[in-house]
């Protein structure tokens, strides 16, 4: 946050969240000419629906998309222009979901707004012009964990169509470890700061972030459970190519009883889906993974794309070597581009394609 939403928190004119929220959702996009846009609920959710407006001889790829923002911000809005390429690049039906923000709404609130708007599809998918066989999960950043948290939750479910794939963007999926490479190599890099990766964690589990400290330090998890855990969350596992920047292992520390009681449901798949056991991450779709290398996520990317590999699932990887995090959802800002970012889009709607 910056000075100057600093100054009208203290002044009482409004939270510094609230003020990011209302630039977030200033700018609105006119109509499109190539594809049909309408607002509806899903379950009561608040979904914005895209669908090519170019007849189509069977039924579309669906894609279910979750915006990033820490769940605590991010919009339909905030996310429009990416949903737009997404649905005329790969000629797919997208659905962009406006789940309940944190803190106000904490965890699960967001994870099950994801799940019920693509049970939703998912049943109804022949009266959005989709084919029931071809529907996958999509999300950046915290989208990406909401993704990855869906797609384990509907691998085991006999009542519903299979997931066609699962599509992360630069998702975070783990929160016992804020000390990987990519934390410590990137933790003042824009435009996300370690510091602010385990503050948006900690809103969405508890809805204000007290034990930031021992959370970023590492000392809110026993010992005992990390190294439980060390099998699917360790520095161990990222190829040594990852670390050459510089990197110095971090030393474990031990926690008190009180600070793990407040954060214990960080070991929860649903938060956290790389501490999914094996036999459900087995039972996952086809995998979309990217990673930038100048991102404090990027080692998470890279132990859950392990993880699947290693459990037999297909994993098709990204890895933009000059990328930043927030890269794909500034592919085309009037005010910064990237190319790398354009390049990422490009290999996902390519994926996209492929389904």
């Amino acid at each position: 946050m910056n000075k100057q939403t600093e100054i009208l928190e203290k002044i009482g004119i409004c939270s510094q969240i609230s003020f990011v929220r209302y630039t977030q959702g200033m700018k609105a996009l006119g109509a499109d000419q190539k594809l049909f846009i309408k607002d509806l609920c899903f379950e009561q959710v608040p979904v914005r629906i895209y669908q090519p407006k170019a007849p189509s001889a069977s039924p579309r790829r669906g894609v279910m998309f979750f915006h990033g923002g820490g769940w605590v911000f991010g919009s339909l809005e905030t996310h429009e222009s990416l949903c737009r390429s997404l649905a005329r690049g790969s000629g797919s039906v997208v659905v962009s979901v406006g789940y309940r923000l944190a803190p106000e709404h904490k965890y699960p609130a967001a994870y099950e707004d994801c799940l019920n708007a693509s049970v939703h599809l998912m049943r109804n998918a022949e009266h959005y012009g989709v084919d029931p066989a071809r529907i996958s999960v999509c999300g950046d950043s915290a989208g990406g964990n909401l993704a990855a948290a869906v797609s384990q939750t509907l691998a085991g479910r006999a009542d519903l169509p299979r997931l066609r794939a699962q599509i992360l963007i630069y998702p975070i999926l783990q929160a016992l470890d804020f000390n990987l490479p990519s934390y410590r190599q990137n933790q003042g890099v824009p435009l996300l700061f370690q510091e602010r990766a385990a503050f948006y964690v900690l809103q969405y589990l508890n809805g204000n972030a007290s034990n930031l400290e021992q959370v970023l330090e590492g000392s809110h998890i026993p010992i005992d459970i990390k190294l439980n855990y060390r099998k699917w969350v360790s520095e161990d596992y990222i190829p040594e190519k990852f670390k050459a920047r510089g990197y110095k292992p971090h030393v474990l520390l031990d926690c008190s009883t009180e600070v793990y009681e407040t954060v214990k449901r960080f070991c929860e798949p649903n938060l956290c889906p790389l501490l999914a056991e094996d036999a459900v991450v087995h039972q996952l779709p086809e995998s979309f993974i990217l990673t930038c290398e100048y991102d404090v996520l990027r080692d998470d990317g890279l132990l859950y794309k392990k993880r699947l590999e290693d459990n037999g699932v297909r994993v098709t990887w990204c890895h933009l070597e000059d990328g930043f995090h927030g890269i794909i959802n500034s592919f085309n800002s009037e005010w910064m581009s990237f190319s790398s970012g354009k390049r990422g889009l490009d290999n996902i709607v390519s994926f996209l394609k492929s389904l």
